[in-house]
């Protein structure tokens, strides 16, 4: 049985990484998950400090990845309407049926966003639809690394308990 839950564990934790690039799966999230019920197994002691702490940091990427993409766009000059056209830009592009729209989503979001604001200055538009992409990105590269950082933990805390199972 204990095998079992460190499979379906480590399912989440990998699923929370393809999640960390991919927007309609919450990366983070299900890595989170999966370590909580790495710690559900008998033998694994419960350890709060861990679930707790990384917990926190979930509850921190997850909003950084709606403000990052942003943030991007306001760094580069956009305007609230660019702002908005990236969020926008970002769920539609996830229910797209393109491949890749969930990175394309944001930038013609805020690409239209900035052409509603100003339609005369499109190459602000193009710079501040570039903010956004590159916002994206960095939020994406940050999922990834803590993804990968609580794979870590999960890997850490089945080989300081493996002599316990064998």
């Amino acid at each position: 049985m204990e095998f079992l839950i460190l499979i379906v564990s480590l399912l989440f934790v990998l699923v929370g990484i393809a999640g960390s690039v991919l927007p309609a799966l919450p990366g983070p999230p299900l890595s989170w998950i999966g370590l909580l019920i790495l710690y559900t197994t008998p033998s694994i002691k419960f350890d709060y400090w861990t679930l707790g702490v990384t917990f926190v940091f979930t509850l921190i990427i997850v909003i950084l990845d709606y403000v990052i993409p942003a943030q991007g766009t306001k760094r580069f000059g956009g305007s609230k309407y660019g702002i908005w056209g990236t969020n926008i830009g970002l769920i539609v592009g996830i229910f797209v049926p393109i491949p890749l729209g969930f990175i394309i989503g944001p930038f013609v979001g805020a690409f239209i966003g900035e052409l509603i604001y100003d339609q005369n200055d499109s190459k602000r538009a193009l710079k501040a639809a570039s903010g956004s992409f590159i916002g994206f990105l960095a939020s994406a590269f940050i999922k990834f690394v803590f993804c990968m950082i609580l794979l870590g933990i999960y890997i850490h805390t089945v080989w300081n308990y493996w002599s316990v199972w064998f």
